[in-house]
């Protein structure tokens, strides 16, 4: 085997090709503070979390956005993507 052999490839670590990861890395330069990285850390966190619970992420936050202002403060583990389920984000697509 030599260096050009192409029949040997490194495995890719989970999430190393995705674009909207490697365009995140540099964007969080331009956030401001230390807080406006943690707020980004967080959204980007909660919409990760819904792809993996395949959620659409625009229909998520849609959601989350619509009844959050009502919703008691002590039941907001309620609004987490594995939560909230595709069942309450097709009734919010239908009203």
């Amino acid at each position: 085997m030599d260096a050009n052999d192409n029949g040997l490839q490194l495995l890719a670590r989970y999430g190393q090709n995705e674009c909207e990861l490697a365009l995140g890395r540099k964007n969080y330069l331009f956030l401001g503070s230390d807080a406006g990285g943690e707020r980004a850390a967080t959204m980007y966190s909660l919409l990760g979390t819904a792809k993996l619970n395949d959620i659409n992420p625009q229909a998520y936050l849609r959601h989350v956005l619509t009844v959050i202002a009502d919703h008691p403060v002590n039941r907001i583990d309620e609004l987490l993507p594995w939560n909230v389920g595709k069942h309450a984000l097709s009734l919010d697509r239908a009203a």
